[in-house]
């Protein structure tokens, strides 16, 4: 029997409220089932939704268009249709309608597996659809990080009282884009896709209207601000009297939600904060490769059943 190669896409969308958006965009993906959506969380206050799609990758080299790929370009597709990125605002930052897309491999797929993918998305983006897409970790020829890109690109600068009000200030981008044009339109900003191991994402509420001292903790526990190594997070104004500190676990391994959480109750107390229990935006990777097992399995099984009728 040969061994099970899964890749896994997160995709991040600028939109939460509008019901009708979203099932277009659902909608779209659902022409691919062979790359299935097995999770969805949406925030409403973030005015965010990200949607998890896994597909088997062939076992050998196959002429055949990749069922992860045609997907996440259907849903970015109906995303761009259906969303206006200069009538949006949310809590959460962005830096376009379709904000950031991320490879993950699993089981015995490979890095390389994903960041191939990963690059053949971005030049279907890019130079398909004309929207200037970025490039980061293993899609990118050096390396570089989310992190750097969203940083150059004013991601971490609120427009509006902490809110991420509006399209983009300008046009014109500090950065060239690795596809498409170095100009973005308001209505539909940047794409930026990459390829990375599995990233655990990790929300820690703190209850306080204090926004200064919520980013304090969160810069605190953070790699960047000489904390945690592998940890970023960022403080986000979330539901009425709590902020949550948005974490992206880099080495779930290594450090996990269990040691972040105690590093933010440690420094929240400090500041004579409470703190809630932080919650998963979606499944670890142990329990994504099983669902994703299962689901292939079933939708196999239906593939089989329909051809035995047919």
């Amino acid at each position: 029997m040969s061994k099970l190669a899964l890749a896994c896409c997160k995709v991040y969308i600028s939109e939460s409220r509008n019901k009708a958006a979203l099932e277009s965009i659902e909608q779209a993906a659902k022409l691919f089932p062979e790359a299935p959506i097995i999770n969805k969380f949406t925030n409403e206050v973030y005015n965010r939704v990200g949607y998890t799609l896994v597909s088997k990758l062939p076992s050998k080299p196959s002429i055949k268009p990749c069922s992860l790929r045609s997907a996440v370009l259907n849903m970015v597709k109906a995303a761009f249709s259906a969303i206006d990125l200069d009538s949006h605002c949310g809590s959460h930052p962005r830096l376009g309608v379709v904000d950031h897309t991320c490879l993950y491999p699993l089981a015995f797929a490979s890095l390389h597996d994903a960041a191939a993918i990963a690059k053949s998305l971005a030049a279907d983006v890019g130079c398909g659809l004309q929207v200037p897409t970025f490039l980061y970790g293993a899609a990118h020829e050096e390396g570089r990080k989310l992190a750097t890109i969203r940083r150059e690109l004013g991601y971490f600068k609120p427009n509006s009282d902490g809110l991420w009000a509006g399209g983009m200030k300008s046009d014109a981008l500090p950065l060239k884009p690795d596809e498409g044009p170095a100009e973005a339109s308001k209505a539909k900003g940047i794409v930026v896709i990459g390829a990375t191991e599995w990233v655990d994402n990790y929300n820690i509420p703190i209850f306080s209207t204090n926004i200064a001292a919520v980013r304090n903790i969160a810069k605190q526990v953070s790699e960047r601000g000489g904390g945690l190594p592998s940890v970023q997070a960022m403080a986000l104004a979330h539901d009425e009297g709590v902020i949550e500190v948005a974490c992206n676990l880099q080495q779930p391994s290594k450090v996990g939600a269990k040691m972040v959480q105690q590093e933010v109750e440690r420094l929240a107390e400090s500041e004579g904060l409470a703190v809630g229990k932080g919650y998963f935006t979606s499944p670890s990777q142990e329990a994504m490769i099983e669902r994703s097992r299962h689901i292939l399995h079933y939708l196999t099984k239906l593939g089989d059943l329909l051809n035995f009728v047919a």
